[in-house]
C-alpha cells in the first residue's frame, strides 16, 4: 500500500515538472542590449530586438495641473549653458523637448560635426514624429533613450541612414559625455542602421566615443534628463518636440532602404 502511495506521489510530481517545463520554453526570453552600451535599434525586419531597459517606479500622475515630475518647475527660466561649448554657433539649430509635465530639455544641434544626422533628426522632429513617443529604455549613470513609436527597442522611421563616426570612416569629434546626445543603431558591423531612436548622455562614456554618431548636446534642462532617470517607470514621454533653425532650411536626409 505505501509502495503504490509513493509511486502515485512520484508520478504526480513528474507531471507537474513536465507542466513547468512546457510553460518555461512556451514564453521564451527578450533579448536585452548590454548595459554599458545603448540599446541598439534593430528595427522590424531585422531580427534583432535590444529590448528595453527601465527600472520600477509606479509614479505615474502626469494629469493637468499634478506637480511636475522631471524638474523642480516648468515655469522655471532654463539656464542655457551653449556658449560652453566649443562647438557652438548662435547659427546652430535648437530643438525643445517638452515633457508631459511641462519640464523641458534645450538641446543644440551640431550640422558641421554630423551634418546628415542632423538633417535626419531636424526632418523627423518637423513632422511630429516623435510627439507622444517616450524614453523606453534608462540606464542610471549611463543614458536615456527615445525615439521609437513600439517602445520596444525595435522601432523605426522605415528606413536608416549612415553613420557618422571614427569606425565607419567619418569624422566625428564630439565624445559622449554628459549631456550629449547621439544615435542609437544596431550591433557591430551595422553602421548604417540608425533611424529615429537617440539617446543623451547622463555621464561621460569615452568608450562610446567614435563608435556612435554623436550630433549635438543638452544646452538647457539637464535637471530634467536626470528627472527622466529618477522616475523611469512608466516610460516618461515627450509630449512634443519641436525645432528653432533660425530661419535656415536644412535639407531632407540621405536615407537607405531597410
Amino acid at each position: 500500500m505505501k509502495m503504490k502511495t509513493v509511486q502515485r506521489r512520484f508520478g504526480m510530481l513528474l507531471m507537474i515538472l513536465a507542466a513547468v517545463a512546457l510553460i518555461a520554453a512556451g514564453c521564451g526570453n527578450k533579448p536585452t542590449a548590454p548595459e554599458d552600451k545603448p540599446a541598439e535599434e534593430s528595427g522590424s525586419d531585422s531580427g534583432t530586438n535590444a529590448g528595453s531597459e527601465t527600472n520600477g517606479d509606479s509614479d505615474s500622475d502626469t494629469s493637468a495641473g499634478a506637480e511636475a515630475k522631471y524638474c523642480a518647475s516648468p515655469t522655471a527660466e532654463l539656464e542655457n549653458t551653449a556658449a560652453d561649448d566649443p562647438h557652438h554657433k548662435d547659427t546652430n539649430p535648437v530643438v525643445t523637448i517638452e515633457m508631459e509635465d511641462g519640464c523641458k530639455v534645450m538641446l543644440e544641434l551640431y550640422p558641421e560635426v554630423a551634418p546628415n544626422t542632423v538633417d535626419n533628426f531636424l526632418s523627423l522632429v518637423n513632422k511630429g514624429f516623435y510627439d507622444g513617443l517616450g524614453f523606453h529604455r534608462i540606464i542610471d549613470q549611463f543614458m536615456i533613450q527615445g525615439g521609437d513609436p513600439e517602445g520596444t527597442g525595435g522601432g523605426g522611421p522605415g528606413y536608416n541612414i549612415a553613420g557618422e563616426f571614427a569606425i565607419n570612416k567619418f569624422n566625428n569629434d564630439l565624445q559622449h559625455e554628459r549631456g550629449v546626445l547621439s544615435m542609437a543603431r544596431q550591433p557591430d558591423p551595422h553602421y548604417d542602421t540608425a533611424g529615429s531612436q537617440f539617446f543623451i548622455m547622463v555621464a561621460d562614456s569615452p568608450h562610446l566615443d567614435g563608435s556612435y554618431a554623436a550630433f549635438g548636446k543638452v544646452i538647457a534642462g539637464m535637471e530634467t534628463v536626470d528627472g527622466i532617470v529618477a522616475h523611469p517607470s512608466p516610460a516618461p514621454v515627450m509630449k512634443t518636440v519641436t525645432a528653432d533653425t533660425g530661419g535656415t532650411t536644412y535639407n531632407e536626409p540621405k536615407t537607405i532602404k531597410k
